[in-house]
């Protein structure tokens, strides 16, 4: 299938923003030496705040959302494989006759290479998703981070599947995952549509709260992670299935990379 193009050498919205910042602190340096510094300092905040916008592509392109000239959608779940839920994900989605990406973490997809493999075998598609999901995996350096995203990628293509997605661990970006995402020739997916479940600590309403943003070119976020407790393990299935029953009836579920090449097709 074809895939998103690497820009070459695109100027960033961080570039732009930067550049942008030092004109305005050489006009004002001319009214008064202490005013060039607002600029500066608001966009050293920026800076700072905009890798915890995950829909915002400060530092490098991400793709939060497809086309919205059409009725389709993409559902995607993050954080397994796991031997408790995600059979339960695939029982559902093939219910449902539905198709999924799974952001796959590389030290699970080790662990359990057959639940990888069902995956595949089912049709569904897999994103890397990092090696330990590592929270401050931005924090890092770019060596670190280099080997989260290639030790990801060594296993699952292993196990049948060469990812050209990459998510990063809630969503956080920042300045060093460029390179090592052009290097291994990965792009950088987030969503727009999320029930904000805290790794599926939080399931009650969750078919709800989808439903609600739901809308023409949605990148569902969902997590394929078995709740600690058995009612809120009962109650995930029965959410998830309400979930899918709604998406299956209401709009036309199709892969993720099918969305994200319409949505670059009919922008060209």
């Amino acid at each position: 299938m074809k895939m998103l193009p690497h820009p070459q050498n695109p100027l960033t919205l961080a570039e732009k923003t930067g550049m942008l910042s030092i004109g305005l602190a050489m006009v004002l340096a001319f009214l008064h030496p202490f005013w060039s510094l607002i600029p500066l300092c608001l966009f050293l905040l920026v800076c700072a705040w905009a890798p915890f916008l995950s829909t915002v592509g400060f530092y490098l392109p991400v793709i939060s959302r497809g086309s919205r000239q059409a009725r389709d959608i993409a559902l995607t779940f993050d954080d397994g494989p796991s031997p408790l839920s995600t059979p339960v994900v695939l029982k559902l989605l093939a219910r449902h006759n539905l198709t999924a990406t799974f952001f796959l973490i590389g030290k699970k997809a080790q662990q359990y290479p057959e639940i990888v493999k069902e995956i595949l075998r089912q049709g569904h598609s897999i994103g890397n998703h990092s090696w330990n999901h590592d929270y401050t995996l931005m924090l890092r350096t770019q060596r670190t981070i280099a080997s989260e995203v290639r030790k990801t990628q060594y296993v699952l293509s292993q196990l049948g599947s060469r990812p050209v997605f990459f998510r990063p661990p809630v969503g956080i970006t920042g300045p060093r995952l460029t390179k090592v995402l052009v290097r291994e020739q990965l792009t950088a997916v987030s969503a727009n549509c999320r029930a904000y479940d805290r790794g599926n600590r939080t399931v009650r309403a969750l078919a709800a709260k989808i439903t609600r943003c739901l809308q023409p070119g949605c990148i569902i976020l969902l997590h394929d992670i078995a709740p600690d407790e058995e009612d809120r393990f009962l109650e995930w299935q029965t959410e998830l299935d309400r979930l899918l029953q709604v998406v299956s009836t209401t709009h036309t579920v199709v892969p993720l990379e099918e969305l994200v090449n319409s949505s670059t097709e009919n922008r060209c």
